[in-house]
Parts: structure tokens; sequence; C-alpha cells
């Protein structure tokens, strides 16, 4: 019986981290613009 207390408390703890709230702490700081160069495959029958 203890052992299946601890199944599932494990499975309800796995389970709250992924459906909670996002806890990361990124910086606030919005949309970045791309600013690079596309890239553009060539394929061999393009040359």
């Amino acid at each position: 019986m203890k052992l299946l207390e601890k199944v599932a408390n494990y499975l309800y703890e796995a389970f709250a981290r992924i459906f909670s709230a996002n806890h990361d702490k990124y910086p606030e700081i919005g949309v970045q613009p791309y600013e690079g160069e596309p890239y553009e495959k060539r394929h061999a029958s393009d040359r």
C-alpha cells in the first residue's frame, strides 16, 4: 500500500510539473527581429 501511495504521488507531481504555469525566468524583452540572410538551399540541378 505504501508503494502504491509513492507511485501515485510521483505521477501526481510529474503531472503538476508538466501542466502547471510556466516558471521560466526569461527576460521580458519582447520579440526580436531576425537580422540575417535567409538560407537558400541550392539543389544540384540549379547549378
